[in-house]
């Protein structure tokens, strides 16, 4: 039973973050005018398709991709639509402006937070528990935090530099910290302060092991409509912004590439995530779109954020880069990416096969 609740989880994840991202791609190109020639969710052989208003609708086999297939944009995978292109006149993508393929190119991702904006809207409108503030209710007695600075009232504004949108981001950044102590900005009688060097209570566990103790709590929110709206967004920035961080610290080896995790490691977490709950799976269906949004948006050439900078250098040059061109970049970035991914899921399956967390 729990690995048909896996799977459905994941059937349900997966579909709805590529769905919504290839539909970016398509209701953009079709208000801009663009011949869409297929809009299909899965990749390999054809399961079910229809055909409207020039444009073939596929559904297929393997769950692991879509595409939008657009006149003057090649799609290895797209078949030639029954009834043939431009059977609602649209123009080839190459005729487009600049800016409405950049449009295009943009919406996917877009579309991808916007998803991950109107899922946790639900999550936290329907928890039974407040909106975690970021303003501090009490500092516990004798507790290092409150000896080193925090006062009951501050209003947490920043951790090491951070802004913090959420009150998780706070928990974060202290997570991120080596030595168990960081600098804080608050807003402490309606006037920011600085607070140098907070320090916290730690304590170890049986294996030795040693947890940072937060020692104050903070104050809750009520659910209006105003503060759920708030929190929803602000918690979209949270998880773009852990995702950020988290490239950043790879790039920089603060993290190492061994904790890189590809589908298997994606949809093992999809398996955990249910047994838990509808909650953490809509948590990390929040997650995972706006990861496929934010890893879009990079200017690498196979990603929709390449193609933008190559649409940036038309439209600073007045001229196209040519496709040659374009074409090497993309095979050579796909096929890095490609060895990235069997890296990540050679991972996956080692850390499966040893237990591994």
């Amino acid at each position: 039973m729990s690995v048909f609740i896996t799977f459905v989880a994941a059937l349900l994840i997966f579909g709805a973050v590529i769905a919504i991202h290839e539909f970016g791609h398509f209701a953009v190109a079709k208000l801009c005018g663009v011949q869409v020639n297929e809009f299909s969710i899965g990749m390999g052989p054809t399961l079910i398709k229809t055909y409207r208003k020039g444009t073939q609708y596929t559904l297929r086999l393997l769950p692991v991709g879509g595409f939008v297939a657009l006149e003057g944009e090649e799609s290895p995978e797209s078949e030639q639509a029954e009834g043939g292109s431009g059977d609602d006149d649209g123009k080839p993508l190459n005729e487009a402006a600049v800016w409405q393929r950049m449009l295009v190119m943009a919406a996917g991702a877009v579309m991808n937070f916007v998803l991950g904006f109107v899922v946790l809207l639900l999550l936290i409108s329907l928890r039974s528990e407040p909106i975690t503030s970021k303003v501090i209710y009490a500092v516990e007695d004798n507790a290092l935090c409150g000896q080193t600075g925090l006062q009951a009232g501050d209003e947490i504004v920043a951790v090491n530099g951070r802004h913090c949108f959420v009150a998780n981001d706070m928990l974060y950044e202290l997570m991120r910290t080596e030595s168990y102590r960081a600098d804080f900005t608050v807003r402490r009688d309606g006037k920011l302060v600085e607070l140098p060097d907070v320090q916290f209570d730690t304590w170890q566990d049986e294996q030795g092991q040693t947890h940072m103790t937060l020692g104050f709590t903070v104050y809750g929110l009520k659910k209006t409509p105003q503060n759920v709206l708030k929190e929803s967004a602000n918690s979209v920035i949270y998880y773009g912004r852990i995702i950020y961080t988290s490239l950043a610290d790879l790039l920089r080896g603060r993290e190492s590439i061994n904790d890189l995790s590809g589908p298997v490691g994606i949809v093992t977490a999809i398996g955990q995530a249910a047994s838990y709950g509808w909650e953490d799976v809509a948590e990390l269906l929040a997650l995972i779109t706006i990861n496929l949004g934010i890893l879009n948006l990079l200017p690498f050439p196979a990603l929709d954020g390449g193609k933008i900078v190559f649409l940036l250098i038309e439209a600073v040059t007045g001229h196209a880069v040519p496709e040659k061109i374009q074409s090497s970049l993309t095979v050579a970035a796909f096929a890095l990416l490609f060895g990235l991914m069997l890296f990540a899921t050679y991972n996956d399956i080692v850390r499966l096969v040893t237990g591994a967390v």
